[in-house]
């Protein structure tokens, strides 16, 4: 039995000798300083910094495979490393010109070069392949360059790939990957065809997305013919295609994050015009899951007079688009929102976080006539997935349907419970989580008046609330 345990780790050494006996050629110095660039994650995170630098798909690949890359570095050098105990291949197995300048002195199996090269790549991959073909070969050289200057086997390259990759795959247990495919929706025949954007008014809010980017120009370059009006303090959302509509306007456009989109399609809904949405915010949920991901296809829906229909939903007549909420969310809103102009908007909001959850005190409803002690209410317009309690998106915006989800406070350690069930990403299955769908919702507040917080921002206190679905919107998006 013990020769054929050996046999795998022999043939790992014969390889491993015979890599090291190939000629000496231009390609040692090559992935000797691969190898090197390597050390301790600084390329990956190079790359993650560079690819941070563009919205959407880059972004999120740099964030999933910085953070796959953490995690699996952290199994293979605290857990797999210790707990297998083999040591490096013998020094001098390849010529000085291959060798690191720095010899490691950690045990071989696996390779953490290698599993952090993989964990990069497939967190890449798994949220944009063509990215992620591009970092792949360089993953794999990463990975070859360990066994080439002679501080690894083989096998421990095979072993940190596959363990770099299982981990970054299982990030998707914990943040699921959105689909390709938007969101289900009704195509509509009342948007009309407005070439060069002729009859269209683009309300632009510059404070939304990055602080050192104004869409404006670009909007005009895409549609010369639209009026585009950035908003001010003296001058919102509302205010200016309110105005825009007296003026006669064929349709409405805002450029702006999740709020400005929402104070728009009231507008819009108002007056019973087709609404265009151009993505520049932070987040951009709506236009997202209604499957508008650029300016640009916005623009073209425009010219095309392509347009869908949607789902609106309200609480108290106001309506929202994406989510509303009451409890701890509105005062992390509140605090973000008195942070974000000294920290950033997510430094402002990771902070807030702490604190509403390290002060925070549950409120009690009265949920459709049913009384619940509840951390947070949430309020989807339309069904979200993953179930639990970090929503993402939704497979169809015309479901009609409203979707309720509460954490219970009424449990013993019920906050630490909803945590470490969120951190599991097994909060469905958690006692404090509960889930309903319906088409009207009333809550009341016995706690005193409580804010509420829709699509981002943050509305007057009350005692209590309606939810309802309004009528469909008309949103311009392109055929596919």
């Amino acid at each position: 039995m013990a020769s054929k345990r050996s046999l795998p780790r022999r043939l790992d050494a014969r390889l491993q000798a015979r890599i090291g006996r190939l000629p000496a050629s231009p390609v040692d110095g090559v992935l000797r300083r691969l190898s090197q660039a390597a050390d301790h994650g600084k390329l990956w995170m190079g790359v993650a910094a560079v690819l941070g630098t563009k919205r959407g798909a880059p972004r999120r690949a740099a964030v999933r495979g910085a953070g796959s890359l953490l995690v699996s570095s952290a199994l293979v050098n605290v857990v797999l490393k210790p707990a297998f105990g083999r040591v490096r291949p013998e020094p001098g197995g390849v010529s000085t010109d291959r060798m690191l300048d720095r010899a490691p002195h950690t045990l071989s199996f696996p390779s953490g070069h290698s599993a952090s090269a993989a964990a990069f790549a497939t967190g890449v991959a798994m949220e944009s392949p063509l990215l992620g073909g591009l970092v792949a070969p360089v993953a794999l050289g990463v990975g070859y360059s360990r066994v080439h200057v002679g501080v690894h086997y083989p096998g421990d390259v095979l072993a940190g790939m596959a363990v770099g990759g299982a981990v970054a795959a299982a990030s998707q247990h914990w943040w699921p990957r959105r689909p390709t495919t938007p969101a289900e929706v009704r195509p509509t025949e009342r948007a009309p065809a407005l070439p060069r954007g002729e009859g269209l008014v683009v309300a632009v809010n510059p404070r939304s997305g990055d602080a050192d980017y104004d869409p404006s120009a670009d909007i005009g370059e895409l549609l010369p013919g639209a009026v585009v009006v950035d908003i001010d303090a003296e001058h919102s959302v509302t205010d200016v295609l309110q105005r825009a509509v007296r003026d006669g306007a064929r349709a409405l456009g805002v450029a702006g994050g999740d709020g400005s989109v929402a104070a728009a399609a009231a507008v819009a809904l108002e007056h019973g015009l087709p609404l265009a949405v151009l993505p520049a915010g932070t987040l951009n949920h709506f236009a997202r899951d209604v499957g508008v991901a650029t300016p640009v296809e916005a623009a073209r829906a425009v010219e095309a007079g392509d347009g869908v229909l949607v789902d609106v939903a309200a609480v108290n007549g106001t309506p929202f688009l994406n989510t509303a909420s009451i409890g701890a969310y509105p005062e992390m809103v509140r605090r973000r929102d008195a942070l974000s102009g000294r920290l950033g908007k997510w430094l402002a909001l990771t902070v807030a976080a702490g604190q509403v959850l390290r002060t925070g005190r549950p409120v009690r409803l009265e949920v459709d006539g049913r009384r619940i002690d509840a951390w947070i209410l949430f309020v989807g317009n339309g069904v979200y997935t993953p179930r639990g309690l970090s929503p993402a998106w939704r497979p169809s915006l015309e479901d009609g349907l409203l979707d309720v989800q509460y954490l219970r406070a009424d449990l013993r350690f019920g906050r630490t419970r909803a945590v470490l069930a969120t951190l599991l990403g097994a909060s469905e299955r958690s006692r404090s989580y509960r889930q309903f769908q319906v088409q009207k919702l009333t809550v009341r507040s016995l706690s005193g008046p409580q804010a509420v917080a829709f699509d981002g921002e943050t509305g007057d206190p009350a005692t209590e609330f309606v939810f309802t679905k309004r009528q469909r919107l008309v949103v311009y998006r392109s055929e596919r």
